[in-house]
């Protein structure tokens, strides 16, 4: 007997639109599915991005302000030599070993606080006259825009007794601080930035050649 030999057809039109109509409502279904998950990755690797880049920030902060050196300069008008130390509650101004170019030689920092314009800094290299003439003539550059800053200083009152001001001038203590605090806050708490505090020792507050200037009160 002969092999019995099954009768076989191929796919309708019909078949064929339905099979292509589905595979078209499931490959959109994918692909809106993967656009979300870009887009979500896409905004939470912003975020992560700028967390980045806060936490830098203040990292390099902390290291120029521990690394704050007792640079001196000479006054032409008293011809005398003075430590280059300028703060207040909403400026900075010190000379640090480090800088955020890696550049070689110490850097004149200068930061300053604002409402509307947050944080911003000017940088100069530091020579052995006072940077303030050539400080004053550089445009700021923004550090954290969404933030405000303020300044406290530590100093040795007596020798059992070290208390925090608001102001220190190298010029008159001839020494720098013993440490410096800065207070970071949001200047929009609802963007859920929170107040960052550094406290930052400075090694070498002290330069051997100058006695520092103890005040009274």
């Amino acid at each position: 007997m002969s092999p019995t030999i099954k009768n076989t057809r191929g796919f309708t039109i019909l078949e064929l639109v339905v099979a292509m109509t589905l595979t078209a409502m499931l490959l959109a279904m994918l692909s809106a599915g993967l656009y979300s998950v870009v887009n979500d990755w896409q905004r939470d690797g912003s975020g992560l991005d700028a967390t980045l880049d806060k936490a830098l920030v203040v990292l390099q902060l902390d290291r120029a302000l521990q690394s704050a050196f007792p640079h001196t300069y000479v006054d032409p008008e008293r011809l005398a030599r003075f430590i280059y130390f300028e703060g207040n509650q909403n400026t900075l101004s010190f000379i640090s070993t480090v800088s955020p170019q890696r550049q070689s030689g110490l850097t004149a920092w200068q930061l300053s606080t604002d409402d509307k314009k947050g944080i911003e800094l000017k940088q100069t290299p530091a020579f052995s006259d006072n940077p303030n003439q050539r400080l004053a003539a550089l445009k700021p550059v923004s550090l954290l825009p969404n933030y405000t800053a303020q300044w406290h200083f530590l100093f040795q009152k007596n020798p059992d007794t070290k208390q925090w001001v608001q102001e220190w001038s190298g010029k008159d203590r001839q020494s720098l601080p013993i440490a410096v605090r800065l207070v970071l806050t949001p200047k929009d708490e609802k963007k859920g930035d929170e107040p960052i505090e550094i406290v930052a020792p400075i090694r070498s507050w002290r330069n051997p050649e100058i006695q520092p200037v103890v005040p009274v009160n």
